[in-house]
């Protein structure tokens, strides 16, 4: 196979099985057990808050190179069998960094919930968002979780997949390990990347630089998902209002995508002249989400297929690669 047929169909692989499957059980999630990882970590190593902050930076530079490197050995050990085999580990580990199926449903559960059980409501949106939903009303944790929903398609989709379909037409483990760290990035900052922890400062900044491109793909993907090109060039008044360098852009954009207020009290007001997300406004996010993400996908294949049209014919013939002379 080409490259670009074989990264076209490790990516198709992939999330096929992220549709059909869905997350994997905690237990047995590479993802879960490199959070055991960071929690392992994340403790007063020093009194001195610079001292924290250098522990933590070492952490950002070391700990998201441990998935890497299991991710490029386990692709590397199955190409010594055959290229199918090293694309179908490769799929796999991009399968365990994307979060399409479990995002989607989670979001439509708290939709719903808001209409019928608002404590369900309340409780469901907790698995979605860090804030404290007590005393939110129906409308924001419809905001809440439709917020979500945006930044989510960024952090757990297209910051993984862009790397990958970039470089498995040059190397299926330089892609595998490259998704699994970015994922580890993102993991790091999660759990780490609170302004209470001077320990997770660098991981936070690591990951703001790391997302600035994602994210920004994800709103402009929104945007042709939603039919509204424009919501992207709209959006920029609110974009940066978030604290955070990124995550404003995919929010922002599907708040003027769809015309409503997306806000987090005493954090950001995204849209501020029009009215917190309905329920039909939230079951319409979810669809422009789930477009979005195929927009998302076949962007990615294009550029895999660019990348290999550029690289396949500058590759070295197999025959000079096993040192006879041709």
């Amino acid at each position: 196979m080409s490259a670009a047929t074989t990264t076209l169909a490790a990516i198709g692989l992939a999330f096929s099985l992220d549709l059909l499957i869905g997350e994997p059980p905690t237990a047995a999630h590479p993802v879960a057990w490199f959070g055991r990882l960071v929690g392992a970590v994340d403790r007063e190593w020093r009194a001195d808050e610079g001292l924290q902050r250098l522990v933590g930076l070492v952490v950002a530079l070391v700990l998201p190179l441990v998935p890497a490197a299991a991710a490029g050995g386990a692709v590397l050990a199955a190409g010594r069998h055959s290229t199918l085999a090293s694309a179908v580990v490769a799929s796999l580990v991009l399968f365990l960094t994307v979060s399409l199926r479990m995002l989607l449903e989670m979001t439509r559960e708290v939709v719903d919930a808001t209409d019928a059980d608002l404590e369900a409501a309340r409780e469901s949106v907790r698995g979605l968002v860090g804030r404290d939903t007590v005393d939110l009303s129906p409308a924001e944790i419809r905001s809440a979780a439709v917020e979500s929903a945006a930044e989510n398609l960024s952090d757990g989709l297209v910051s993984t997949l862009l790397p990958f379909a970039l470089l498995a037409p040059v190397s299926l483990s330089a892609a595998a390990a490259a998704a699994a760290w970015v994922k580890g990035v993102n993991t790091l900052d999660s759990m780490l990347g609170y302004r209470t922890k001077p320990i997770g400062t660098a991981s936070a900044r690591l990951d703001d630089a790391v997302m600035w491109l994602p994210a920004r793909l994800t709103a402009a993907s929104i945007a042709l998902a939603a039919a509204d090109p424009l919501a992207a060039w709209r959006a920029r008044r609110w974009a940066r209002v978030p604290s955070s360098p990124n995550s404003g852009w995919p929010m922002a954009t599907l708040a003027c995508a769809l015309s409503v207020r997306l806000r987090k009290r005493d954090a950001y007001d995204l849209n501020p002249g029009t009215d917190l997300p309905s329920v039909a406004d939230g079951e319409r996010a979810i669809e422009i989400v789930g477009r979005a993400a195929a927009v998302s996908v076949a962007v990615a294949g294009l550029l895999a297929v660019a990348v290999a049209d550029r690289v396949d014919p500058l590759a070295i013939p197999s025959i000079a690669l096993s040192g006879v002379s041709p």
